[in-house]
């Protein structure tokens, strides 16, 4: 039950948004820019990002919507989200993907810990500016986005096929403001 007076049923970051939209606005714009908007990596590898942050912050509601976005728009490759997310180190991605996954990880725990290093070695991976930028703010917004959805306990469901659901819905038509509940 959430620590706050929220629509019931209405699951994650969603119930939360509509107790305050006036703040819920400015978090789905941002997440809809850092998701959907222009990138170099693609909107696959970006909800893989927020997926991995998500799960190393041990939340499951954004882990799994958010992997479940990523396996929708991965498709065939949908597997390699679950590989990512149970071992980084042995998942088939390329060693660019994974030097920016290994940053995020970083920022997940402090933005202080990315090195010169680690970005040395991104940018051997042919790493760009931008994508490091994308990558560190999608990190860090995650963290926030998990903390808010966590600190707030809002609703988790546990049933897979929910999350299948909203991540194809997040696939199609990214972020907006939900409807509020009547």
């Amino acid at each position: 039950m959430a620590h706050i007076q929220v629509p019931e049923g209405v699951p994650g970051i969603r119930s939360l948004v509509l107790f305050r939209p006036e703040t819920g606005q400015s978090l789905y714009d941002l997440a809809q820019v850092l998701l959907r908007g222009e990138s170099p990596l693609t909107a696959a590898e970006r909800e893989l990002i927020a997926a991995y942050v998500s799960s190393r912050n041990d939340c499951h509601f954004c882990m799994s919507s958010h992997a479940a976005a990523a396996r929708s728009l991965y498709g065939d490759r949908r597997q390699l989200v679950d590989d990512v997310l149970t071992d980084l180190q042995q998942a088939p991605v390329s060693n660019k993907l994974r030097s920016l996954l290994q940053i995020a990880g970083k920022v997940q725990i402090l933005g202080k810990l990315v090195t010169e290093e680690d970005v040395a070695e991104a940018r051997a991976q042919g790493v760009t500016d931008r994508e490091l930028h994308d990558t560190v703010l999608i990190a860090a917004a995650f963290s926030m986005f998990n903390r808010y959805v966590d600190g707030l306990a809002s609703w988790t469901p546990t049933d897979p096929a929910v999350y299948d659901e909203m991540g194809k819905r997040m696939a199609e038509k990214g972020y907006s403001l939900p409807q509020p509940v009547k």
